[in-house]
């Protein structure tokens, strides 16, 4: 095998439509020494039997752009390589055959507009012009999306292959990668066995991991956690159809089926509810090009309601009833960037059978970031640091996988929750708040109080895109807090000790703050790149001269504390995830002092504990330590208490604040109030792309400190000016809900989208909060003009501020 180097600045494991466009772009930026090893032959493990699907149309703004830019290559590539990779415009529908999901697809309509996406609502009528084939007796509404394709996907593959190759990488079939070497946190090599019994072991300055459902075994070879599980995915090829043309794609989620006609034949798909994890106990080392045993009985209802539906189905010959293998990831999202374990390992994995559409997209967007060394935008929704050390483990993502291949055509309602899988990680609260009628939902692993039922209620939700079952529950809990005192768990958010000779120095390296402040001060602060865009937002408190508490978002834990190691340089410190050591129970509300009082003779006065600061008190016969911040905007207590005495604190203060009318809350009420506030949401209206003054955080950042990441970026901002601003929205209408990626419509032309949206129990209608342009313009001018937000193809007239619709001088927190 003397075509195999001695040295790659970057070995690719995985020869499948992944990692060939990985090499590809690599090489379209200059890299050489680039090789590519596939274990058998170039799209033998899934890609050869993908459906070929390619739509524009993603859940966010950059997904949208990365399946965007996989249509504009794949368009292009037959005249760079000559590969044909059959790639044509044919567009697509998605019916509806209920109202829940007629009011689903015109979301994701008015959603597609504001990120740039042609689409066009049309009536059954409509529908059937375009699609003479289709039963539309029961459909109520469709979108149409006319520059959506279809594909060739192992000839997709195959040109990108070809391309990359053109460029200088080396592309080996019939090598196996058998292990990896390691030094600390870096990969050194690659070894390998070719099929004809040669092997050997490359030098390798970086690999990336495009295994696909190879992809958790290969992490684990590096110490990586890559969490993705093959399922059976079926569908069938009837026999050639007389007079059948080239027909649109159609989707009819509501009966969890897809529909591509082919050369005059029918392929039909499927993405069943109950799916059939496949490959438990490994994939056979012969797999390639490999079907999995027919299931006829599995996909039979799918088939009948099939040929109702396109009634030509039932009078065509199945030519091939296929079932192979895909991988799923926990949550519908696939893996991509660097591993949090290893600092020279990439991941590119997990595609959840949209790794066609989303081939071209990802290969560009990871090869930028190598080449880099920084996300070109954010990619926080795919960003495999997301993903929990514990969701790797084998049981839980067969368990899970069984519900996520469905999920992809379930209805998307707002705030679904996870079926399987649950249960994993408990606060040490649960049972009590269970006892109290919470709803759990689950977020990264964790189970969380969402709401409370009322007595005799259903403790369970009833989804909905209107008002859900627990709305006036969300609504009385939001209201405790405003009006009274309201007790929320917050143990799930992340808590990351920083300690050592150098921990005030790190930090004012590495956040916006000024980190230089007495014992028992809490900061407020951003974790910048060297953009300014924000890569953490959390809070710091001093517990000692060398000692601090970060607290981060649930789900960005272990992001944010590998960005911490990532730039801790030569600082004398260390970081340690302590998240599970303290139970943290939020008291909020007017009456939260006064709570307090009754469980602690501690002072709780200003003089003694103002806004912003922590102190160690006594609560019932425990200790614990109470933080005064509010991510509420009301007087309140972030109470940290020891998990040993964590159930002892909570029946103390539950006791004590009965006669008071404490009410239990839960995390769709913290949600509201925090967006009547304006408090921002980190992944959703502050990401690593949105830069920090922009977010209307300034106040957080600290420019007289002489050096901190993203020192240069921020002043160079305030000398230019402001290009967007953070605007935060109240429609004037009651009724309609926002949840976020609704278009912002200025003066009648969309000019964004809201990052996140919630009801506005205070103010009595919906609001949001989301960019708007402004390069050039005073603020004055900005709110100047008048704003809708769209909702369902309806536009609503808007309020706009950019002060918080609540309390905008903040002195609730602080009285």
């Amino acid at each position: 095998m003397s075509n195999v180097p001695e040295h790659a600045r970057v070995v690719i494991v995985g020869g499948g439509v992944i990692g060939c466009s990985v090499a590809y772009h690599l090489t379209k930026l200059g890299w050489k020494d680039v090789v590519l090893l596939e274990r058998k032959q170039l799209t033998s493990g899934t890609t050869w039997h993908a459906a070929g699907l390619i739509a524009q149309l993603r859940a966010t703004a950059n997904m949208t752009r990365l399946a965007k830019y996989s249509q504009e290559l794949y368009g292009n590539l037959e005249a760079e390589t000559g590969v044909a990779t059959g790639f044509k415009r044919v567009g697509s529908i998605t019916v509806a055959l209920t109202e829940e999901r007629r009011e689903e697809i015109f979301r994701q309509a008015s959603m597609a507009r504001a990120f740039g996406v042609e689409v066009e609502e049309i009536s059954p009528a409509e529908v059937k012009a375009k699609y003479e084939h289709l039963n539309v007796g029961d459909v109520t509404a469709g979108v149409w999306l006319p520059l959506d394709g279809q594909g060739d996907p192992a000839n997709i593959a195959l040109a990108l292959a070809k391309g990359a190759r053109n460029g200088g990488a080396k592309v080996i079939e019939r090598t196996k990668v058998t292990g990896l070497s390691k030094q600390g946190r870096r990969v050194t090599g690659v070894d390998w066995v070719a099929e004809d019994g040669d092997s050997g072991h490359i030098k390798a300055d970086m690999v990336v991991n495009c295994g696909g459902m190879w992809g958790h075994e290969i992490g684990r070879m590096a110490g990586v956690n890559v969490p993705l599980h093959a399922c059976e995915h079926f569908y069938i090829v009837t026999e050639p159809i007389a007079g059948l043309t080239q027909m649109p794609v159609l989707r009819v989620p509501d009966e969890c089926a897809y529909y591509k006609e082919d050369a005059g034949k029918y392929l039909l798909g499927a993405f069943e509810p109950n799916s059939k994890p496949w490959g438990m106990k490994g994939i056979p080392d012969s797999f390639e090009f490999d079907q999995l045993p027919e299931d006829f009985d599995h996909f039979e209802p799918i088939l009948e309601a099939a040929c109702a539906r396109v009634p030509l189905l039932a009078e065509a010959g199945i030519h091939t009833f296929f079932n192979g293998p895909e991988s799923f990831t926990p949550d519908d999202a696939y893996h991509l960037g660097l591993a949090p374990e290893m600092d020279n390992v990439w991941v590119a994995a997990g595609f959840n059978s949209i790794g066609i559409q989303s081939a071209g997209g990802a290969g560009m967007a990871l090869a930028q970031w190598m080449d880099a060394g920084q996300k070109p935008f954010d990619l926080g929704d795919v960003d495999i640091s997301r993903m929990q050390p514990f969701q790797g483990n084998k049981t839980y993502l067969f368990e899970r996988s069984k519900e996520t291949l469905g999920l992809l055509y379930a209805d998307h309602f707002p705030f679904r929750q996870k079926a399987t899988a649950r249960g994993v990680r408990r606060t040490p609260f649960h049972h009590h708040l269970l006892e109290q009628g919470a709803v759990m939902g689950e977020l990264a692993g964790w189970e969380r109080a969402n709401w409370f039922a009322n007595e005799g209620q259903k403790a369970e939700y009833e989804y909905s895109w209107k008002r859900q079952n627990w709305f006036e529950c969300s609504a009385a809990e939001h209201r405790a807090v405003r009006e009274n005192v309201g007790m929320y768990d917050m143990s799930s958010f992340g808590k990351i000790r920083v300690e050592g000779p150098d921990a005030e120095a790190f930090l004012n390296y590495i956040g916006g703050g000024d980190y230089s402040v007495p014992v028992g001060k809490i900061v407020y602060t951003q974790f910048l790149n060297q953009s300014a865009g924000i890569e953490a937002d959390v809070t710091v408190t001093r517990l000692s001269e060398t000692v601090y508490l970060v607290v981060t978002p649930a789900a960005t834990r272990l992001a944010d504390q590998t960005w911490m190691e990532r730039n801790r340089g030569e600082f004398r410190v260390v970081i340690t995830d302590v998240t599970a050591g303290e139970g943290v129970l939020a008291v909020m509300g007017p009456n939260s002092r006064a709570l307090l009082e009754k469980v602690s003779p501690n002072d709780f006065s200003n003089a003694v504990n103002p806004f912003g600061t922590a102190q160690d008190i006594e609560l019932g016969m425990g200790l614990a330590r109470v933080h005064r911040v509010t991510y509420v905007g009301e007087l309140g207590w972030e109470i940290y208490v020891s998990s040993d005495m964590a159930g002892h604190a909570f029946e103390t203060l539950h006791a004590a604040g009965q006669d008071m009318g404490l009410k239990l809350c839960g995390m769709h009420m913290m949600d509201s109030c925090r967006l009547e506030k304006g408090f921002r949401h980190f992944g959703h209206d502050i990401t690593c792309e949105d830069h920090v003054l922009e977010a209307g955080l300034g106040f957080a950042v600290k420019t007289a400190k002489p050096d901190f990441i993203g020192r240069d970026a921020v002043l160079r901002k305030k000398e230019a000016g402001l290009d967007r601003r953070m605007v935060q929205f109240h429609l004037q209408d009651p009724e309609p809900l926002l949840y976020h990626n609704e278009p912002v419509i200025r003066d009648g032309e969309i000019v964004g989208f809201l990052s996140s949206g919630s009801y506005g129990h205070t103010l009595g209608a919906a609001i949001g909060m989301g960019y708007v342009p402004c390069k050039g313009e005073t603020l004055d001018q900005v709110l100047a003009s008048a704003y809708e937000i769209e909702v369902a193809g309806v536009r609503f007239a808007a309020e706009a501020s950019t002060r918080p619709w609540y309390d905008p001088k903040g002195e609730r927190a602080k009285a």
